[in-house]
């Protein structure tokens, strides 16, 4: 693993080098994006920083030098054979006082490298009893506040899930604490739209991209229908879900496997699609 923040490489990526009064620690006050990194090459790069400067926007933060995040993920890749990883990058608010107000500090700007293990290819699900609030501020944004998704994973963990799954407060399908959610109907592959206030996964959009996806917003019970259930994320890729809550489900089913046959041929042909 390595890191490098605010210009400069760690020597060692475990010491100290965020301030007690940072706003990202303090208040949760910041923005991030994960990235898989595939054979050493970052991979939907472009996609990945276009949503940070998005959220980054979205939370009022001052624009993101997008040329300096880039330098950080070379430093941290240096040195290292990456044939799967991941990177996060984080930014915050940087150093403010104890309060939820900004100070006048620049932002905090940091990347971290590390190598990655794929997921299984199919999963348990639960659904999380609490609802998302899909007309929240911070509502489809990839903030570093997720307290919330920290409950409901851990509510999954407790029934032998590997994530959870929120339904908003219309009663609609949601996302995941960190993936979105696809499902077939009647042999349509369908997942809901960005207005249910699901975050608008890079790898969601890839899918919809390049296979033959409907957009619909529909309660939550249309998954008792569902002939196969599938998650979808930046280090999950396409994982089919064997079990939600108390019902068992063929995994991969065929939908789910050709959508994971295109997934991996485009991933290998378009490493920054």
């Amino acid at each position: 693993m390595r890191a490098w923040i605010n210009g400069q490489t760690l020597a060692d990526a475990s010491q100290p080098a965020i301030g007690v009064t940072d706003h990202g620690f303090t208040v949760g006050d910041g923005v991030f994006e994960a990235v898989k990194v595939v054979d050493n090459v970052p991979f939907a790069l472009t996609r990945h920083l276009a949503r940070l400067q998005t959220s980054a926007s979205a939370l009022g933060l001052p624009e993101v030098d997008l040329g300096e995040v880039r330098r950080g993920i070379e430093a941290t890749m240096a040195g290292q054979d990456l044939p799967m990883g991941r990177i996060r990058i984080t930014v915050t608010g940087g150093i403010a006082p104890l309060g939820s107000g900004r100070g006048d500090d620049p932002c905090t700007v940091a990347v971290v490298t590390a190598p990655a293990k794929p997921y299984p290819a199919t999963t348990k699900l639960a659904t999380f009893p609490y609802p998302r609030n899909e007309r929240g501020v911070l509502a489809g944004v990839k903030t570093t506040s997720y307290a919330e998704n920290v409950v409901a994973l851990a509510h999954a963990a407790e029934v032998g899930a590997t994530e959870a799954l929120f339904v908003n407060t219309a009663g609609n399908l949601c996302e995941g604490t960190g993936s979105n959610i696809f499902y077939v109907v009647d042999g349509e592959l369908r997942t809901p739209t960005l207005a249910s206030g699901c975050l608008a996964g890079v790898t969601r959009a890839l899918i919809i991209e390049w296979c033959d996806v409907r957009e619909v917003d529909e309660p939550a019970g249309v998954l008792a229908e569902a002939d196969e259930i599938f998650l979808a994320s930046t280090i999950r890729d396409v994982q089919g879900v064997h079990q939600l809550d108390d019902r068992v489900l063929p995994a991969p089913g065929p939908v789910t496997a050709a959508a994971m046959a295109t997934w991996a041929t485009r991933e290998a042909e378009s490493p920054d699609p």
